[in-house]
């Protein structure tokens, strides 16, 4: 169990650095994708800094890591003192060694496990998009903005002429890498990810009566921010509809296949009676029938006797 828990933690540590280098260094060269003449598709103006967004970083960021956090903790307290004062001890997991010294409660070791489920689809989610983004190098509805080509010495006589000099542009160069950086859009896929992942933790965790419909109307209310985040996206002029649709696509498969694959629907461990039932279906003798010849088989072997 002891090398299992430090297995893991090798691995997250490894999630961390490679989101690490994706977002904060130059070790993966962005591909520079050419653009056509006055190509309508990158002439938006320019939205300005992300900081003036409708939903800018800092806010989605908080969002994203403190609400399912916030949610998630409450949501694990509830249950262990609602499994207390009903002692529904059965369903209850139970207290584990870790190591040889550490003993971990249920609600702590739960708790642990789905944020730190969470916060690796966090990460993981992050090097999709940043891998996605490298390799297709994108441009910005309002690349060519910021791009400020100068048409005259490159030659732009016609709409269809196609430029794919690194030379092209002579704006800021860091705004304009950031503009090439759009496919798949980060905020979309983020934002979806995190209502997701709760949306499917409220729904498989929550059992109270009364919240039939308190639950999908939670639920849906996340997914609504979620899309709403990404439809800003296109309305600032910052992504594309294929941009967000494709963050939409990442950030939910990764969250349901986590919910589904790794936590098992927010489940705790299978009761003891239930996997002596299943043993017990295993282990029964089998009935064995004699078996009754038919009429039609006896007329057919006399038939054959006789020829």
């Amino acid at each position: 169990l002891t090398s299992m828990l430090y297995f893991q933690m090798v691995i997250m540590a490894g999630t961390v650095m490679l989101a690490y280098y994706f977002e904060y260094t130059d070790t993966f060269t962005v591909n520079v994708q050419g653009f056509f003449c006055y190509e309508g598709a990158y002439r938006k103006p320019y939205p300005g800094p992300e900081d003036r967004s409708a939903v800018p970083p800092v806010l989605l960021y908080s969002l994203t890591a403190g609400v399912p956090v916030l949610v998630i903790i409450v949501g694990e307290t509830a249950v262990f003192c609602l499994q207390l004062a009903t002692k529904d001890f059965e369903n209850q997991e139970k207290t584990i060694l870790t190591g040889d010294c550490c003993y971990i409660n249920p609600l702590v070791r739960r708790t642990i496990r789905f944020l730190g489920i969470y916060a690796f689809g966090l990460f993981a989610t992050d090097i999709f998009v940043n891998a996605g983004q490298v390799v297709t190098g994108n441009l910005a509805p309002h690349f060519l903005a910021l791009c400020k080509p100068n048409y005259t010495a490159l030659g732009c006589k016609q709409y269809t002429q196609f430029i794919s000099s690194v030379h092209a542009c002579t704006g800021n160069p860091d705004l304009i890498m950031k503009a090439r950086k759009t496919f798949p859009s980060k905020e979309a896929a983020l934002s979806v990810y995190a209502a997701m992942y709760l949306a499917m933790y409220i729904t498989n965790t929550v059992k109270a009566r009364g919240t039939r419909l308190a639950k999908p109307v939670l639920c849906l209310g996340l997914m609504c921010l979620a899309f709403l985040t990404g439809i800003n996206r296109v309305a600032e002029y910052r992504n594309h509809w294929s941009d967000v649709i494709a963050g939409f696509v990442i950030g939910i498969s990764i969250a349901v296949f986590l919910v589904v694959c790794v936590v098992n629907n927010f489940r705790g461990r299978q009761p003891e009676h239930e996997h002596s039932h299943l043993d017990n279906l295993t282990q029964m003798p089998m009935i064995s029938i004699p078996r009754v010849e038919s009429p039609l088989e006896k007329v057919m072997s006399d038939f054959l006797k006789n020829n």
